[in-house]
């Protein structure tokens, strides 16, 4: 049932956001030029590596100037990309790694493989256990102010309880979150 409603609401998104990602591309083409898509290599579920897509909201080449992380005060992040990111429509052409069943709309946010790392050989299974999502719990209820800790925490109690009606509530406290309606 998560699948199902993983393709509906991603068909659904893109055909009914294809304007703002029509004008995000064209903004970011103006601004710096092609590709207007960045793609980097994220962990999924199982372990298994795909390349995730985002709008490029930083220089090119950002990648070989500087760390995987970002500040918000990263000189590498075009004007045009901290418009993007603060509305988090960068995010949008992640709606096609669900598609294509690299991602689900809700679950812990994907990893690069360096991030391994960071974890306990057990806390990274349970987070490989279920697939990255575009949104998920620590998003949900803290945003980008979650500690290291608190996002762990929230990406390992999801993928220990995963459920439909836990996602709808995710999701809806996301939008909640992004039109100013949810808690700060």
């Amino acid at each position: 049932m998560k699948r199902l409603l993983d393709i509906v609401a991603s068909l659904l998104a893109l055909l009914l956001l294809s304007p703002v990602l029509v004008l995000a591309a064209g903004a970011v083409a103006l601004e710096s030029g092609f590709p207007v898509l960045f793609r980097q290599q994220r962990v999924g579920q199982g372990g298994r590596l795909f390349q995730m897509f985002k709008f490029r909201s930083m220089v090119k080449d950002a990648a070989s100037i500087g760390p995987y992380f970002t500040s918000g005060d990263d000189p590498r992040i075009t004007r045009v990309g901290r418009f993007l990111r603060r509305s988090s429509i960068d995010e949008l052409p992640q709606l096609l790694n669900v598609l294509r069943g690299d991602m689900s709309l809700v679950g812990p946010r994907p990893d690069v493989p360096a991030q391994q790392a960071l974890y306990r050989p057990e806390d990274w299974a349970v987070r490989c256990s279920v697939r990255p999502g575009i949104t998920g719990l620590a998003q949900a209820t803290l945003r980008s102010q979650a500690t290291p800790e608190q996002r762990l925490a929230a990406d390992l109690d999801y993928a220990r309880r995963p459920g439909l009606w836990r996602d709808l509530r995710i999701i809806a406290m996301t939008f909640g979150r992004l039109t100013g309606k949810g808690s700060n």
